[in-house]
């Protein structure tokens, strides 16, 4: 697993999910207070942009069908959604956001 650079912590902010682009993989970073998690960005039941959707505290909607997740965990919260979406462990040094990837 490599640790990657994706953003800089101040330039993510609670409840707006962005999203970077790491090699081929689009994932969504995620602010709850002074916390950042990063998931892959596409909706495990369909085509649709995670860093699109609506965040509410821990939790993820998929702007396409209303489906949820957990970005702690990538566990899915609510149907439609029934696969859960890949997490990235993160790590802040000097205000730097990195991701591990495979």
């Amino acid at each position: 697993m490599a640790w990657q650079p994706v953003a800089q912590a101040d330039e993510i902010r609670e409840g707006q999910p962005v999203l970077v682009v790491v090699g081929e993989d689009d994932i969504a970073l995620y602010r709850v207070q002074d916390e950042i998690f990063a998931t892959e960005d596409l909706c495990s039941h369909a085509e649709a942009s995670l860093s699109e959707g609506d965040q509410h505290g821990y939790i993820i909607e998929c702007p396409r069908h209303g489906g949820r997740f957990d970005i702690r965990t990538g566990k899915a919260k609510h149907f439609p959604a029934v696969s859960p979406i890949r997490t990235y462990p993160v790590k802040i040094e000097n205000g730097t956001v990195f991701i591990a990837v495979d």
